[in-house]
Parts: C-alpha cells; structure tokens; sequence
C-alpha cells in the first residue's frame, strides 16, 4: 500500500479507529467528559445565593453613577470568587495535574521544597504581602474618599467623577498587585516527583492505547515514552526559572530547542522513536483548546471585535503569504503559508493545522513554531508600553495586543499590565479569533488542491480529496466549542464562569 492509498485508509472509515485525527477526538473528549463528571455535580456550597445577592448589587449600582462605583466592583468580585477548582476534591486533583513550581537559584525547587526553603521563601512573600495590603487598603481609602465626594454632587461635577473613577482604577490596579503577592505568599513544602510521575504514568497509558490501535506499537510507545516525558518536565522546569518566566520564554520554546539540541548532537534514540507522536499530543492538545472558545463571549464583544478578528486577521494572512512568495520569493509555499498563519491567526495552534492541512514538512513547522515563540515574547513585553506611551484607550489596546500577539497566556500577560478591562477585551479577541484555526485550515485546504498542488501537476481537484487533506482534528475542536458554548449558555454566564 503506498502514501497515499495508507492516507485514504486512514481518513476513511477505518480511519475512525486507526487514524491519527480521529484518536486525537477521542481522547480529547475523555478528557473533557472525565472533567464535566467531576466538576459538574459538585458546586459550591451557596453559590446561587452569592451570584443572587451579587446581581441585585451590581443593578443597583449600574445606575447610580456614570462610573463603576466601588460597590459595583465588591459585588462583582464577590460572585467571581466561589470556583470549583478551589474545592477540596478538586484541589486534590490540582496536585496530580500541577507542573514544576517557580525557581529563581536552585532549579530542584521546581519539583522539591522542604519545610526550611519553604518557611523562608514564605517570610519573604510574606514581606510583600503585607507591603501590598498595606498600598491597597490606603488606595482603598482614598477612592472611598473621591466617590463620597462625587456622591455629596450627585454626580453631576464631571471633574469630581472623574477623580473617583481614577482612584478607583488606581486601587484597583494595586488590588491585583496584591493578589500576585498573595499567590507568592501562598509557599507550603511539596515534593513534585511522586505526582509528576502518576502523572506521566497516566498519559503513557492514554496515548499508549491510541498507538496501539493506530499501529500496534504500543508496547514500543510505552518503552520510550518516559524520556519524552522527561523532556517535556524539563522544559516546563526551564520556563518556570523566574528570570525567564518574566521574559515570557515559554514551555514550547525550550521543548523545541531541547529537541533541536538532541537530535541534532546525539541523535534521537531509536527505542524512543515510537513515542514521539509529537502531532498526536498536539492535535489532542488543539481540540481540549476549543473548550475556551465561547460563543457567548463572542456575541458580547460585538461588531468591532468581530471586525478585528475575523476580517483583518484573514487580511493578514493572505498579505504576508503574498509577500514570502512575491517579496522575499520563498521556495517552499509550504513554509510560507505555516508562518503566515503562525502569525495572523494565534501562534503555534494555527500553524499546526495549516501545516497539516499543506502537508508541510515536519521542520517547516519546527521553524514556524521557533519564530512565533520568539517574537511572541518581545511583543508581549513591549507592546503594553507602547500603548501607554501612545496613550490608547485601554479597550483599543487591549484589542490591539488580542489581534496581535501569538500566545494566548501572552496575551493576557500583556494586557493584564494595562487594566482589567484590556485584559478582557484581549482576551475575548483572541478567543475570537481561535475560531478561525477550522476556518483557515479547511481554506487552506482548499487552495493547495485546487491551486497550487494543480500547478505542480498534481491530480484533478475532488471534493474527496479536500475532504482527506482537512485535518479531522479540527472536527473535535470546533465540537469542544459547542459542546461549552451550549453549556454556558445553559447555565447562564455567573455560574459558568464559577464551573466551567
């Protein structure tokens, strides 16, 4: 059986149990639905009643001021603090699943910490802490001071309600100064080695089971899936060291670079080979990320945020494609359109669905994945600065840094420096914008049959044909999508938030 007679097995019904996409949906559903059991049943003791008491609160206050008055923001963060990640079984949980911790000196502490390391990093959290609580509770006073006077005019003195609005903001942005002080406060002695290793136990016997029943090397897989483990742990560890962390140096980076280091020195084991599914976890990791993708949200952001997302982002992709083949005349289309939708779109999940749609080489990702990181980070730390040394309105900004940078995580780094509302706006957009992965990877499906594979003399475009070159995968993202945005909207946006 050639290439492309295995393909079309794979992508038929055989390919339901046998190929790579499909298993990547199974998997990523049992992981979703593993999680829906767990967390759905189990709400939060109390949790109508605080959303209840919350809202009538926050309608209350919406009319009272033309700005969010302090008790609009008390509210609001009152129904926003019940989560079901913080209840006890699901804390339990956290710990089987958390990565290695934060490290600036000693990299064992990403994965142990003893009582002595952890009391003395806790005083000087601790230090912080109080420092912040302290900035926090006078900015507290002084907004508290500006809306009484604001309220003494009714609110009809523009220059008074505009001094209560920015000590407002001002309290605001050092209340989640404070909550970063706090999480660094928050030091127990742990040892990561134990659950690390259920852990990766669990995930040999997940994927290990799609490999057997793709191609019946399980037992291969399960051989040579510790040291893929070991490395994936290691570039986690690597990106947790806390000067790197701060210069937005990401998890993918490192694996790539730890990748490129092996394989190009001592050379990848061959006992190892059968657990470098690397498209596999990828592709499972793409459909558990339609589980962010809420309708809801994009309904909210309305017109323009739709505009940002939707209409520019293609725009941008289509110019630079043209610009790598008319400008810069890369040889290798392939690569161009990779890079191309790296950096329209949302990083390293867009590329790996164009790429797989274009059926570029496996380096061609590589190096798309390598360039995306890397300017992802300098954007991420310059951008918000640029956007205050501009003086934008947060909302424009946020939409800006959304639209624009790669990483998801980068972008809410990026624009929680600014505000909480940049945060939102740039998150939803980028959420937005997500959606586009199925879009763009059937697109470019479509174009390399019908265009550039005929140019190169390929066969005669079919609508089978597209349809064996569209990664399946994308199938279960765009299910993952549904499946919470139908969710949501069942329960409503407050308990959502809390459970979902």
């Amino acid at each position: 059986m050639d290439e492309a007679d295995h393909r079309r097995h794979a992508t038929g019904w055989h390919g339901l149990w046998r190929g790579e996409d499909y298993w990547a949906i199974w998997l990523g559903f049992a992981l979703i639905l593993a999680g829906l059991a767990l967390f759905l049943p189990r709400p939060p003791a109390g949790l109508d009643d605080v959303i209840a008491e919350s809202n009538t609160i926050l309608e209350r206050e919406a009319g009272r001021a033309p700005f969010r008055t302090l008790a609009w923001y008390d509210a609001h963060d009152a129904k926003r603090k019940p989560a079901a990640k913080d209840e006890p079984y699901a804390k339990t949980l956290r710990q089987w699943l958390s990565r290695p911790q934060g490290w600036k000196d000693n990299p064992l502490e990403a994965f142990v910490l003893g009582a002595d390391a952890a009391a003395a990093k806790q005083a000087k959290a601790q230090a912080a802490l109080d420092q912040a609580r302290a900035l926090t509770l006078e900015l507290r006073g002084r907004a508290e001071v500006a809306q009484a006077a604001a309220a003494e005019a009714a609110f009809g003195d523009a220059a008074l309600n505009a001094a209560a609005k920015a000590a407002i903001d001002a309290w605001r942005a050092q209340l989640r100064e404070e909550e970063a002080a706090a999480k660094k406060a928050r030091v127990k002695p742990f040892n990561q080695m134990g659950y690390l290793f259920g852990l990766g136990a669990g995930f040999a016997l997940l994927f290990g089971l799609a490999v057997q029943a793709m191609r019946g090397e399980g037992r291969a897989f399960l051989l040579g899936f510790p040291l893929v483990w070991l490395l994936a742990v290691l570039a986690y560890a690597i990106a947790a060291q806390s000067e790197v962390k701060a210069l937005g140096l990401e998890y993918a980076l490192w694996a790539i670079l730890l990748g490129l280091l092996i394989s190009n020195t001592l050379g990848t084991p061959k006992w190892a080979m059968p657990a470098v599914q690397v498209e596999l976890f990828i592709k499972t990791g793409l459909v558990l990320l339609g589980c962010e993708i809420l309708f809801g949200k994009i309904l909210a952001i309305g017109l323009p945020g739709i505009f940002v997302a939707w209409v520019v982002t293609p725009i941008v992709l289509v110019t630079t494609y043209w610009f790598g083949q008319r400008v810069l005349r890369m040889e290798s289309r392939t690569l161009n359109i990779t890079i191309s939708a790296d950096m329209s779109v949302c990083g390293v999940s867009a590329a790996i669905a164009t790429a797989a749609a274009c059926r570029a080489k496996k380096e061609e990702l590589t190096l798309a994945v390598g360039i995306s990181m890397v300017f992802t980070s300098i954007m991420m730390i310059v951008m918000p600065y640029v956007v205050l040394a501009l003086e934008m309105d947060h909302v424009l900004g946020g939409a800006w840094i959304g639209g624009t940078v790669d990483s998801t995580g980068a972008v809410a780094a990026a624009a929680a420096f600014l505000s909480d509302k940049a945060l939102y706006v740039a998150a939803t957009i980028k959420m937005i914008q997500n959606i586009l992965i199925g879009v763009i990877a059937f697109a470019v499906a479509v174009y390399w049959v019908t265009r550039v594979e005929r140019d190169r003399g390929g066969p005669p475009p079919s609508a089978m044909e597209i349809w064996h070159r569209f990664p399946k995968f994308v199938l279960g993202f765009v299910a993952a999508s549904l499946l919470f945005s139908g969710l949501a909207q069942a329960m409503g946006p407050d308990r959502a938030a809390v459970m979902l």
